[in-house]
């Protein structure tokens, strides 16, 4: 693997990103600097810290970054469900996004996993 851009849970992260852009198009113009930016930024900081890790080439600090990763993936998951909870997402889109979410933690964990057993 010579890029982080092989990496199925980077790209499974980065589809979610998108979806969450999308989603959040619908939010009022009231919201652009409040549960839009969240939404937006969490989802968005998944991918990019598995890229920022995995660019360090050192399998200590991808670690680190696939836990800092697990936190975004938390925080994303918080926004989501509190958008459904004031009316912003309907639940149909709130346990999409949430679902994959779950999946993407599932890889997080997986990778974090197999990488502290190579240390």
């Amino acid at each position: 693997m010579n890029s982080y851009r092989d990496l199925i849970v980077w790209k499974a992260a980065l589809r979610l990103a998108v979806h969450c852009c999308s989603a959040t198009k619908a939010f009022p113009n009231r919201e652009a600097y409040g549960m839009t930016s969240q939404v937006r930024r969490s989802a968005a900081s998944i991918a990019a810290n598995v890229a920022e890790g995995h660019g360090r080439e050192n399998t200590g600090a991808f670690i680190q970054f696939l836990r800092v990763a697990q936190g975004s993936l938390k925080e994303l998951e918080t926004h989501l469900i509190l958008c459904g909870e004031v009316g912003l997402m309907v639940e149909a889109e709130v346990a999409s996004l949430l679902g994959q979410a779950d999946e993407i933690g599932k890889m997080l964990r997986s990778m974090i996993r197999s990488l502290q057993q190579k240390l």
